[in-house]
């Protein structure tokens, strides 16, 4: 008889059903600490040789390949299974060759910055020493998941800031800013279409909740990423309240003076549009 497993990031899982529930809930079988993921966020149930993924009516969805399903969907093997900003790979074991491992917490080599078991006495990646001030983690994210990352926190942002949510927003906006500050500071080059709308969705938190802060970081972005500045993250600066945030204007005019590139391919129009907000 088959037998199925699931796979997140260094740690395997086998599924003995007949339920196994994963969420961020401790009494979950599969505790994923992550923001974006409800407590108890969905449900593999096993019945004979088939395998059935079950949203338990998660804030956030459940999705296979990308795609989110409506309620239940039937598992075959090697599909993706995404919850929160997390992916876990489905597969079929058909022979055990070796028995599934559960490594427990994950850390971050101070190194070459990849995720592997807490318990390891060395990075398996580049053989740099445990140390104790590593970072550990229950839920690391390489690269290859952080263009999900990025996609799903604009998701919810966008969402919370719709609703009105300012305190749920501002707490998602700071981790999409953390990953994308520590990304810039290293020198990497973020894609285009996914920084512009972190920024873009920063520059609507600020009209949420006042203040400079989240401006400058969005301008920020701009000008490390050589970004034109839109028409549409233009739209988003002029709803913001420069009467009772006049710092504001301060802002703006460091970008204008230090913005090239991110000014030098924009539309007149728009660059006049950025002149008139300087002004007092």
């Amino acid at each position: 008889m088959s037998r199925f497993r699931l796979r997140f990031l260094l740690q395997e899982f086998d599924l003995a059903g007949p339920e196994v529930v994963i969420g961020r809930s401790s009494d979950c079988h599969i505790t994923i600490e992550d923001p974006l993921i409800s407590r108890r966020h969905a449900s593999v149930t096993v019945d004979g040789g088939r395998a059935t993924l079950n949203d338990l009516g998660s804030r956030n969805g459940v999705r296979v390949n990308g795609r989110l399903i409506q309620g239940s969907q039937v598992l075959s093997d090697g599909e993706r299974i995404g919850i929160g900003a997390q992916e876990l790979l489905f597969s079929v074991v058909r022979a055990e060759t070796r028995a599934a491992r559960q490594t427990g917490y994950l850390k971050v080599c101070r190194a070459c910055r990849a995720p592997y078991p807490e318990v390891a006495p060395q990075c398996p990646h580049c053989g740099e020493a445990s140390a104790l001030e590593e970072d550990t983690m229950s839920g690391a994210l390489p690269e290859s998941n952080r263009s999900w990352t990025f996609q799903l926190l604009g998701e919810v942002i966008a969402r919370a800031i719709g609703a009105g949510k300012a305190l749920e927003a501002e707490r998602l906006m700071r981790r999409a800013a953390e990953e994308v500050d520590e990304r810039l500071s290293v020198g990497a080059r973020l894609d285009t279409d996914q920084a512009a709308m972190i920024a873009l969705f920063a520059l609507r938190l600020a009209k949420l909740v006042g203040g400079a802060e989240w401006p400058a970081w969005a301008l920020r972005v701009h000008r490390r990423q050589a970004m034109p500045l839109t028409s549409e993250a233009l739209d988003a600066l002029e709803a913001l309240d420069f009467e009772t945030f006049p710092e504001l204007r301060g802002v703006l005019s460091g970008f204008a003076e230090a913005g090239a590139p991110a000014l030098s391919d924009v539309p007149e129009s728009v660059r006049a549009r950025l002149e008139a907000l300087t002004r007092a």
